[in-house]
């Protein structure tokens, strides 16, 4: 089980850093395609597919070896820069929407016909295309892992992404998507539309103080320039939520990059 943290949280943010999943809605196959657009047998997060061996398996893959912005990364706080709060503006428009689980080898992924949701970062909008979790997480804080990572999936009118990134630990039934873990997909390529709605403010934390940072996806093809921001306040999900997910993936998580003198700030 990944050590717990706790901290002291503020206000404000979201995050995105973005990287490692979406499903575009144009015709034209767009990076952020990474978690539907190759089969489980092309990688995988073990052995002689695993991400050791990525960058090995397809030249349109290089980028997981040769990029120098990949993600995920380790947040050490005291490497950290405080963002002045009017450098960046950033407003979340979230709100309930009908999702699709889907199974895509990688992953369970949550899509919505709903064009309404969206991340607005310095006047640039972002539309929500799919969520998606890792065990354990992707991203960590001063070293340490959390159980799970929700990620939520955003692109521009250029497709360009922006991810947020919510750290989930042990603790009590993550009450907003109980209806959706009674119906998680178990097999690859198994669909169910679920009868609730989700209430998407229910899924980021009360206290939004974020991390934002210049990132990649965090599966192949590993594409760069994508807009990372990590919630620091983790929110929880019971014990039998996180065995529910591992049961179908006990292990979906790629390890962390190296950071390269990229600055992280803090809003």
């Amino acid at each position: 089980m990944s050590k717990k943290l706790i901290y002291p949280f503020l206000a404000a943010s979201f995050i995105f850093p973005i990287a490692g999943c979406q499903e575009s809605t144009k015709e034209t196959k767009t990076p952020n395609e990474e978690e539907s657009q190759y089969s489980s047998g092309e990688w995988s997060y073990k052995g002689d597919t695993g991400p050791e061996n990525w960058g090995d398996l397809d030249p349109d893959y290089a980028a997981c070896v040769d990029g120098s912005e990949q993600s995920p990364i380790d947040i050490e706080f005291s490497q950290v820069t405080e963002e002045d709060q009017n450098i960046e503006s950033m407003k979340i428009n979230y709100d309930t929407a009908s999702f699709t689980l889907v199974n895509n080898g990688h992953t369970v992924q949550a899509k919505s016909p709903s064009k309404v949701n969206s991340l607005v970062v310095n006047e640039n909008e972002y539309e929500l295309s799919q969520f998606h979790f890792h065990t354990p997480s992707e991203h960590q804080f001063n070293g340490e892992k959390y159980d799970m990572e929700l990620h939520l999936v955003h692109e521009d009118q250029n497709s360009k992404l922006a991810v947020m990134g919510v750290m989930l630990q042990e603790g009590e039934e993550h009450k907003e998507l109980s209806e959706a873990w009674k119906n998680l997909p178990g097999s690859e390529n198994d669909n169910i539309t679920m009868d609730e709605p989700i209430d998407l403010q229910a899924l980021l934390p009360e206290e939004q103080n974020s991390f934002h940072y210049n990132g990649s996806l965090t599966t192949p093809p590993c594409t760069e320039e994508v807009r990372w921001i990590i919630f620091e306040q983790p929110m929880e999900m019971s014990k039998e939520q996180i065995q529910g997910f591992q049961q179908i993936f006990p292990d979906n998580h790629r390890p962390v990059q190296e950071r390269n003198d990229r600055e992280i700030l803090k809003k």
